[in-house]
């Protein structure tokens, strides 16, 4: 399970449904430096795991709530990861983006938050694919995107925007 071809993505499902949200503010990003979980050490932003029962959007707005003590409202919906692990975990991570929040930004035991510069995202402590697609979701773009990666290192990847995908190997 080195590459795309090897996996059936029709039949895929991911172990765990999770959700990320990406908050806009003038020329900035809140971004999280995660302290719990997977990706811990690592910046991201704000999201988790679907609970069962629960809707993606849900799940966006209790995350932002449990990690960094606020209310995210008017979320737009911007695509889908798939991502495989080469030692079989599976994850399926629908992505948002939103201006329009209530509350100040607070540090809890799951993460810190950090306002960023869109110039000046820090792709180096960032999962690797972030870099692929993160700019998408500054942009507004949509996408759809497979991953797969053996532990912290990105084996391969697709991303479909506009009907075209493009592939890295």
């Amino acid at each position: 399970m080195n590459c795309l071809t090897d996996i059936d993505w029709d039949q895929w499902e991911a172990k765990d449904p999770a959700t990320l949200v990406f908050v806009f503010r003038d020329d900035e990003v809140l971004l999280i430096d995660k302290k719990t979980g997977l990706g811990k050490g690592k910046v991201n932003g704000p999201g988790g795991k679907v609970d069962p029962g629960e809707s993606p959007e849900a799940a966006a707005i209790r995350e932002c709530r449990e990690e960094l003590e606020i209310t995210v409202d008017n979320l737009e919906y911007c695509g889908q990861h798939r991502f495989q692990f080469v030692d079989g975990y599976s994850i399926h991570v629908w992505v948002y983006r939103t201006r329009d929040f209530e509350g100040v930004p607070t540090e809890t035991r799951e993460a810190a938050p950090l306002w960023t510069r869109l110039d000046e995202i820090p792709y180096d402590r960032m999962w690797e694919d972030d870099k692929y697609w993160l700019p998408m979701v500054v942009r507004g773009e949509r996408f759809q995107t497979r991953w797969i990666f053996d532990g912290d290192r990105m084996v391969d990847y697709a991303i479909q925007t506009d009907g075209r995908m493009e592939s890295w190997r």
